[in-house]
């Protein structure tokens, strides 16, 4: 009797299935393992080479494992290093990415808020023809863009100064920060705000009191898109500032075509994985953040 239940309750079939689920879950994983080592051995390499001497390089290549490690690449490329003129290093630049980044992203932020809550719960006639012109900058190339900022920042007096580059990433950033705010808006009930509205609630007590505390999701999807996008570009930075003006992307470039005889291999490296940091940990800290908003927006 026994061996009839033992007979009965083995099933070869569900077995096959469970050896061959595993075997399909190992396959994913050596691939994504595998991508993820191809993606990121670019990364490595400057890593490596970033913490190796000048002449272990000229010697062994780039490709090597370095026979000593050492800082002092580091902190030449931060603070020492001869860039544009100044023997300063990359901080001056860095500090121009951060005066530059920080304010457009807030800004941008804001006014695509406020656009979202205007466009969403406001409508007026015309509005969708409002909002569908917004978002048509996030379509266009920001090579048609240059001349005309060239005219306007020409008027103002704004060339090469981080203000004209802090105007140009807000108003360029309006689009994407309007497109994800309103989408996000329109899933907020109605009833919660003709409710505000039946209370007495106007257009500004409805802003503060009901939407910026539904927006917490919005804003993170929005901080980390603007700011990482702002602080790596390098287009506007190349064409509308120069000397000790420029941000950080375009300063790496001058650290490279500045080399006469000697190329600082280790110290470019340093420099990039320097300029690199900030967005890194943005999406490090609030990468499951920016996912988990925009994935809150779509299924509200």
């Amino acid at each position: 009797m026994a061996d009839a239940t033992l007979v009965r309750d083995f099933d070869p079939l569900a077995t096959g299935s469970a050896a061959r689920r595993v075997r399909s879950k190992a396959l994913v994983y050596a691939l994504l393992t595998l991508f993820a080592a191809f993606y990121l051995l670019p990364i490595g390499i400057v890593l490596l080479n970033s913490f190796r001497e000048l002449p272990d390089i000229a010697r062994t290549g780039f490709f090597a494992v370095p026979e000593t490690l050492t800082l002092q690449p580091w902190r030449e490329a931060l603070t020492s290093f001869c860039l544009a003129g100044a023997c300063e290093g990359i901080r001056p630049f860095y500090l121009n990415s951060i005066l530059m980044a920080v304010p457009a992203t807030i800004i941008s932020t804001a006014f695509g808020l406020l656009n979202g809550y205007i466009l969403s719960m406001w409508r007026f006639r015309g509005s969708e023809w409002v909002f569908g012109f917004v978002t048509l900058g996030v379509f266009l190339p920001a090579q048609m863009t240059l001349l005309p900022w060239a005219y306007v920042l020409g008027n103002a007096g704004l060339t090469n100064t981080i203000w004209g580059l802090i105007l140009i990433h807000t108003v360029q950033g309006l689009a994407f920060t309007t497109l994800f705010c309103r989408n996000y808006f329109v899933n907020i009930p109605d009833d919660l705000i003709k409710a505000a509205r039946i209370d007495g609630a106007g257009f500004w007590r409805i802003f503060r009191k009901i939407v910026l505390p539904l927006s917490p999701p919005i804003v993170i999807v929005t901080v980390i898109w603007q700011f990482t996008g702002i602080w790596n570009d390098f287009l506007y930075g190349v064409v509308f500032s120069s000397g000790d003006r420029q941000p950080i992307t375009s300063a790496l470039i001058a650290l490279t075509a500045g080399a006469t005889s000697v190329r600082h291999h280790n110290v470019e490296a340093a420099a990039t994985i320097l300029a690199a940091i900030p967005p890194l940990l943005i999406y490090l800290f609030g990468g499951k953040y920016f996912v988990r908003g925009l994935t809150q927006g779509a299924v509200k």
